[in-house]
């Protein structure tokens, strides 16, 4: 996953022949992640069909956006990763905007993804605390880290997918434990509390210059990896998040501690505890690797970018969540929202703006492209500026 900036893909046999399914795993692998596993519990807060909207249409709406940042990367010769084609196209702002969204969001979901194990590895063992399991956890990945072992979103698409075949199979197994009320409930006053965690579910831009990537010189099916790429996720979060507010509901999340929300917790207490159980299980494993992957990740950005010194680079990575975490600032729902709405906003604004000005400024013919989409834009962005300032409203 961690390739140089630029370097083709040098996959051969059966993968050199199956770019667009290597590329369409690579774009799902970078948006499915852990993040999942909060919207369950949000959209059970704000009601069924209301969050079944914020899914369905805020899916759509990164699906237009990753066809963007696909038009920027195949308008543009050098290759670049996000903040080097927003440096390109919109100067050192845009690059300063897009770092900003970039590290504070991964700084957000490590945090996130340590409080999320500690929690569940305390519900699957039933001894010590939370914050015990996640010092545990955070050991052992500064170790693996520190090492230099590499976790990819192709790990994280295989573990998801396990997540969601069994959330099916309990689906299967506990229709009698479905209730349909659960569906019909609604309550506006928690109508946007969705926004921002399905806002962070959906993120997968990063993966757009990478896919480019992948398929070499030939590039003619870009447009429909990036499509299949987009639209396979809206239909995992849409079915996981029917069986799991089905199985749980709105009242049996609300009696568990705000760490304890995470839909594979509440599973494994409100459903079959066998399948539960392993549902927990195949979401330790998840978080793990999501939080490897970011981890190496914001390591090299220190590195690489801002040239840092490599034991410099490892305290500025570890040190922040490790202080969040141990002073129990915030929970792993509240964090997801936060992190969601705040990078997932300037991002897409960011990525909005830079594909208008790649229309005018690219200087390679693209093999697609898309018309301007003014009203549709402008549209986005005031949708994530709106987002941006009702975050920040709630969290101060």
């Amino acid at each position: 996953m961690f390739k140089k900036s630029g370097e083709v893909s040098n996959t051969k046999g059966f993968f050199a022949n199956h770019r667009m399914a290597i590329a369409t795993c690579t774009l799902m692998g970078t948006i499915i992640g852990a993040g999942v596993l909060g919207i369950p519990y949000v959209v059970a807060k704000s009601g069924f069909l209301l969050g079944l909207v914020w899914t369905l249409g805020l899916g759509l709406a990164f699906l237009l956006l990753n066809l963007f940042v696909g038009e920027v990367v195949l308008r543009t010769k050098s290759a670049h990763q996000l903040a080097g084609y927003a440096e390109k196209y919109l100067g050192k702002w845009g690059k300063l905007a897009m770092g900003f969204a970039v590290i504070f969001g991964t700084y957000g979901a490590l945090i996130a993804y340590l409080i999320g194990e500690g929690a569940t590895l305390h519900a699957l063992l039933g001894i010590g605390t939370p914050l015990l399991f996640s010092l545990l956890f955070f050991s052992v990945g500064f170790l693996i880290v520190y090492f230099g072992i590499k976790a990819t979103g192709k790990a994280e698409l295989i573990l998801v997918s396990l997540l969601l075949l069994v959330v099916i199979l309990l689906g299967v197994f506990s229709l009698n434990r479905i209730h349909s009320e659960y569906y019909t409930f609604a309550n506006w006053s928690f109508a946007f509390l969705p926004y921002g965690v399905i806002l962070f579910a959906y993120m997968g831009f990063a993966a757009i210059p990478e896919m480019s990537e992948e398929f070499g010189k030939d590039k003619k099916q870009m447009k429909k990896a990036i499509l299949i790429g987009s639209i396979i996720p809206i239909l995992i979060y849409s079915l996981f998040m029917i069986v799991v507010v089905g199985l749980v509901g709105v009242e049996n999340f609300n009696l568990l501690q705000p760490n304890e929300r995470v839909a594979t917790i509440a599973l494994s207490l409100y459903s079959n505890p066998i399948l539960g159980t392993l549902a927990n299980c195949l979401a330790i494993l998840t978080m793990f690797t999501s939080f490897l992957a970011l981890s190496m990740a914001l390591l090299q950005i220190y590195e690489f970018d801002y040239h840092f010194k490599h034991r410099w680079a490892l305290l500025l990575t570890f040190l922040i969540p490790l202080v969040v975490v141990a002073l129990n600032i915030t929970s792993f729902i509240t964090l997801l929202g936060i992190v969601g709405a705040l990078t997932g906003g300037v991002n897409g604004i960011v990525c909005v703006l830079m594909y208008w000005r790649a229309k005018k400024k690219g200087d390679r013919k693209p093999e697609y492209f898309l018309s301007k989409h003014i009203f549709l834009g402008w549209l986005l962005m005031v949708m994530f500026a709106l987002g941006l300032v009702y975050e920040v409203y709630h969290l101060f």
